[in-house]
């Protein structure tokens, strides 16, 4: 059964779509498009580079999570180790080792760009904050004066998964402006992109979105009480007020939802036991929404022939162009 898939970004926890990922396969679906932010585009460009759910979990169980965040010198000084490098280059590590990785593990595929890929197989999503505007790969490349088959989906990764403060922005150069753009996570503007691949009128396969949270019927209410809380309730609101209008219940009817409890975004030092906790929870979130699902009844109740665009008006199709965004640098 062909299905399109979009997964959430949420760090380190990305592991739990790997259970959620085996259990969908396992029941016999193949993924046609796939798109993802932050951890989520990880996943998604392993799965369209052609990866199964069993090898990516091989990867990721190999994987030293702690060293992705490539820590040397001051790093290494407890007094300097956040408070200078966030200063100096507004965000504490770099991103390049997480970068390097992702080449590695798409060329074992034969992959590197999304030219080697069939034409809309992936899209990811990250941030563009010189200009204030999402950026979609590869759909968008053309708006900045670059290929849309020849961009390296590892740098494309990077960018989606650069979570802000804790990574250094990634510096984007592109040859229609003079100074480059200044890259961030994607979930800035839109960490679950459940919309990406809706169609006017009734689809010819489901799309299914996975999200690292559990499903509420209420909104949370976060105490602030102090500077570390209100941080946290900004890095709430960042990665969720533009998503939260359209987590409808047409979004929820195909959206498997992972509880991850304790486990944080940025819990790098990852513990056998974390890892399996979080791709058990991904394996019972998927067997639960799994037991449920009708397709037919779906499209009956949200998609019939009457049914407008569920895509939201907020996104435009069309990024700024890079002619526009030259007025930042008079």
């Amino acid at each position: 059964m062909k299905a399109d898939a979009v997964f959430e970004g949420g760090g380190v926890k990305g592991i739990a779509f790997v259970g959620a990922i085996e259990v969908m396969e396992r029941k016999g679906y193949s993924w046609n498009k796939l798109a993802g932010t932050s951890a989520g585009a990880i996943v998604a460009a392993l799965l369209a580079a052609g990866y199964n759910s069993a090898e990516i979990r091989e990867l990721m169980h190999s994987l030293d999570y702690v060293k992705l965040l490539g820590k040397t010198g001051l790093n290494n000084v407890p007094l300097l180790n956040k408070a200078l490098p966030l200063l100096l280059n507004s965000g504490i590590y770099s991103n390049h080792v997480l970068e390097g990785v992702m080449s590695d593990w798409l060329k074992r595929r034969g992959v590197e760009t999304f030219g080697d890929l069939p034409e809309g197989k992936l899209s990811i999503i990250a941030s563009n904050i010189s200009n204030g505007k999402m950026v979609i790969f590869p759909r968008d490349l053309p708006h900045y004066g670059l290929s849309s088959t020849t961009f390296p989906i590892a740098a494309a990764v990077r960018m989606s998964t650069t979570l802000p403060l804790f990574f250094k922005p990634y510096q984007w150069h592109t040859p229609l402006i003079p100074k480059p753009y200044y890259m961030l996570d994607g979930g800035m503007l839109s960490n679950y992109p459940i919309w990406l691949f809706d169609v006017e009128g009734v689809p010819r396969w489901p799309t299914f979105g996975f999200r690292l949270s559990e499903k509420r019927t209420y909104a949370q209410t976060l105490d602030i009480n102090g500077p570390v809380s209100l941080l946290k309730g900004m890095f709430k609101t960042m990665l969720q007020a533009h998503d939260q209008r359209h987590v409808d219940e047409h979004a929820e009817e195909r959206t498997v939802f992972i509880p991850t409890r304790e486990v944080t975004t940025t819990k790098f030092d990852l513990t056998d036991a974390d890892k399996q906790f979080l791709l058990t929870s991904g394996h019972t979130a998927a067997e639960k929404f799994l037991s449920t699902w009708d397709f037919e009844a779906y499209k009956h109740k949200f998609r019939d022939k009457n049914a407008t665009s569920p895509v939201p008006a907020y996104y435009s199709d069309e990024p700024q162009s890079a002619q526009e965004d030259s007025v930042l640098y008079h």
